[in-house]
């Protein structure tokens, strides 16, 4: 594990955060395009009925999401993502208001009308790139970033992804993005590598192997792996139904590195994981 010291607990809009052990970030993909569960949730009772089972089987934050960001995905229009988020989160918040949602957006009105109704983190694919006032809207409603890496945008990113150094280059993307969110008072936030988002398979496992390299930037780790592509070429090109069990051993590793938030699809096989690693990890 890890030797570098764990995050202490953060507060977010009067709810407490305790990141001591790793938590669960459960995918709610609003979307009819999305790699793994496009169409699934497009309704909104369905949406907020897989919300409770998720709840259920263990996951801290619920990640809402109405833009896909697959590989070789078309932008959707500001009013579209709303129009798919908006009734859920409407919905959703209340019902389980024990529970940290996420906002998966790049979209300024989009983040903001889910802050307005209740939600606590806003995800950020581009890590303040496309959209840099989201930094100042989380100052504002006293809410979360997840500033994650990506190299391009998801139409283009997996054409011809290049580094000369890429865990230095992705270190030093998330100094200079942090240094401009801290100077704008954005101080709740949780870095992502953006496995898949502009990566090889090569480059998507050096980050992995490095992740406690990112650690000292002072701030918690989160890893979403979950049924990507990567763990399918590793597996002989399994298809996104079979890389369960990949992602388990992505996330497990990951977790052992120093990883405090792991984002899944499949809930139960994670907190199951999870649950080996806290019981291993609390043996002294």
């Amino acid at each position: 594990m890890s030797n570098i010291a764990v995050p202490s607990p953060i507060n977010i809009r009067n709810k407490t955060l305790d990141l001591s052990s790793p938590k669960i970030m459960g995918i709610l993909n609003a979307t009819p395009d999305s790699f793994s569960d496009g169409g699934e949730f497009n309704q909104v009772d369905d949406a907020v009925e897989h919300i409770g089972e998720m709840l259920k089987q263990g996951a801290s934050i619920i990640d809402v999401g109405g833009e896909s960001t697959r590989p070789g995905s078309e932008p959707v229009a500001e009013s579209e993502e709303l129009d798919r988020v908006k009734p859920i989160l409407e919905q959703a918040i209340p019902k389980f208001s024990d529970t940290f949602f996420s906002i998966d957006t790049t979209k300024y009105q989009v983040a903001k009308e889910a802050l307005k109704l209740g939600a606590h983190f806003v995800n950020d694919v581009s890590g303040l790139q496309k959209e840099p006032r989201l930094a100042d809207l989380c100052v504002e409603y006293g809410a979360g970033f997840i500033m994650m890496h990506s190299q391009g945008d998801p139409k283009t990113m997996q054409d011809d992804p290049s580094y000369s150094d890429v865990v230095k280059e992705v270190y030093q993307f998330f100094e200079e993005q942090i240094n401009k969110a801290e100077e704008k008072g954005l101080q709740n936030i949780i870095i992502d590598p953006g496995i898949g988002f502009g990566k090889t398979m090569h480059h998507n496992l050096k980050l992995l192997a490095n992740l406690n390299t990112f650690r000292q930037l002072g701030y918690p780790v989160m890893v979403g792996a979950s049924r990507k592509s990567m763990i399918g070429k590793i597996l002989d090109g399994r298809p996104t139904d079979g890389r369960i069990t990949g992602t388990v051993a992505v996330h497990y590793d990951a977790m052992m590195r120093g990883a405090n938030i792991i984002r899944v699809h499949d809930v139960q096989e994670a907190h199951d994981s999870l649950q080996v690693f806290n019981a291993i990890s609390a043996v002294k």
